[in-house]
């Protein structure tokens, strides 16, 4: 058995790691309310969103926001 993020209960951040990816493969830190801007267009779900937004204003490095919005990118 291993613990992963498909253990039920766990969003699948997936769209998470994409987003991410997106966001910053031109840029190497990105504002929390540009994070929130994208992941509106990309229409993630609100459970998503709503950790984006709880998210301290500021710039964020791809592997700090992976972290705080518990993705898998790092």
């Amino acid at each position: 058995m291993t613990d992963d993020a498909s253990v039920t209960g766990e969003p699948d951040t997936r769209a998470l790691d994409d987003l991410l990816d997106d966001i910053y493969r031109a840029q190497e830190r990105v504002t929390q309310a540009e994070i929130y801007r994208q992941a509106v267009a990309a229409e993630l779900p609100p459970d998503l969103l709503a950790r984006i937004d709880a998210l301290p204003e500021g710039e964020y490095a791809v592997d700090e926001a992976s972290d705080l919005l518990g993705g898998s990118i790092g």
